[in-house]
């Protein structure tokens, strides 16, 4: 068919070459825009030549060598830091008034006068002997007289197996006392004659060492003790006797009636024999303070026999505290 417009022929190499000439030109679409740099006119200054003529500089003289420098001092170390504390002050006591005055020392209550065992022997139950050192029997009492001066001892007197026994009264002026222990605590130094048993009382009659208080005999066992006023101190149940059969303090019962039973020693120089109502007894002036400062009678301990205390002289009177205010 011929007339139109020519048709181009392309062959086939010149496609590919196109088509990898359109691939490049697409990469170069993706890459950011870039502001070109500025151009800069560089402008270089021509120094003036220098004068080739001019003789060579002198060389500048060596500085002289510092001194070497000390090393620098290490820096101490830092102590640790203590945290002090600190505690309150104790309060000071109030300062004692100098106008105060000073509590005089009580006086004691009682007197003791010590009693040593081996010293002296009771007499209730101590058994009596003859001087051959037969047994005869053992007192159970103590009669004395005006002033308080012994006048008999009466002395249980055994039968046989306890049959017959009696009691019977000999003079104190025979009375001998051994003090060591273990042994007869009386020895009777009569004659023969005088030692004879008395015959037993008809019957009705008083025997002998059972007789009451009278004007001029106490039977001291069993007998009350009484203050001038009346008061009762305490019951007799014991004398201790010293080495020369003399008396040296009676053992009183002075518990009350509802209380432990409580003994205590009082001496026999504290003792006043008085006649009253008609009969001789036996007064100790001792306050019931006294009576409860008195130490314990105590069979297995030194005895402590007890006195009221003298009365001393009065203690002066305190200096008066002056008037509050007062310069």
């Amino acid at each position: 068919m011929t007339g139109g417009f020519p048709r181009p022929v392309i062959s086939l190499p010149h496609a590919f070459a196109l088509l990898v000439l359109v691939a490049l030109s697409g990469c170069s679409l993706f890459r950011p825009y870039q502001t070109p740099a500025p151009i800069v006119e560089a402008t270089v200054a021509v120094s003036a030549p220098e004068n080739l003529a001019s003789g060579p500089e002198a060389a500048s003289a060596p500085e002289p060598a510092s001194a070497p420098q000390p090393p620098e001092p290490k820096p101490a170390p830092k102590k640790p830091h203590l945290t002090i504390i600190r505690r309150p002050k104790p309060v000071p006591p109030p300062p004692v008034p100098a106008s105060a005055p000073v509590a005089p020392t009580p006086a004691p209550l009682v007197q003791t006068h010590t009693l040593e065992r081996g010293t002296f022997r009771t007499l209730l139950d101590s058994e009596v002997q003859k001087p051959d050192g037969k047994v005869v029997g053992r007192a159970v009492d103590m009669v004395a007289g005006p002033g308080g001066k012994p006048q008999e001892v009466v002395v249980n007197l055994q039968g046989f197996m306890g049959v017959g026994d009696r009691k019977a009264d000999f003079p104190w002026s025979a009375v001998r006392i051994n003090t060591q222990a273990k042994t007869p605590a009386i020895t009777l130094a009569l004659t023969p004659a005088q030692l004879q048993i008395p015959d037993r009382p008809k019957a009705g009659a008083p025997q002998p060492g059972t007789s009451e208080a009278s004007p001029t005999r106490l039977p001291l066992l069993d007998a009350d003790v009484e203050r001038a006023n009346g008061a009762k101190v305490g019951r007799v149940v014991d004398v201790l006797i010293g080495g020369g059969a003399d008396p040296l303090a009676v053992v009183l019962d002075v518990s009350g009636t509802l209380e432990k039973r409580r003994t205590i020693a009082a001496d026999w120089s504290a003792l006043h024999f008085v006649t009253k109502n008609n009969a001789l007894e036996a007064q100790l002036e001792m306050s019931d303070q006294q009576i409860d400062a008195s130490p314990a009678y105590a069979n297995d301990q030194p005895v402590r026999a007890v006195s009221p205390a003298a009365a001393g002289p009065a203690a002066p009177a305190a200096p008066a505290a002056p008037a509050r205010g007062a310069q």
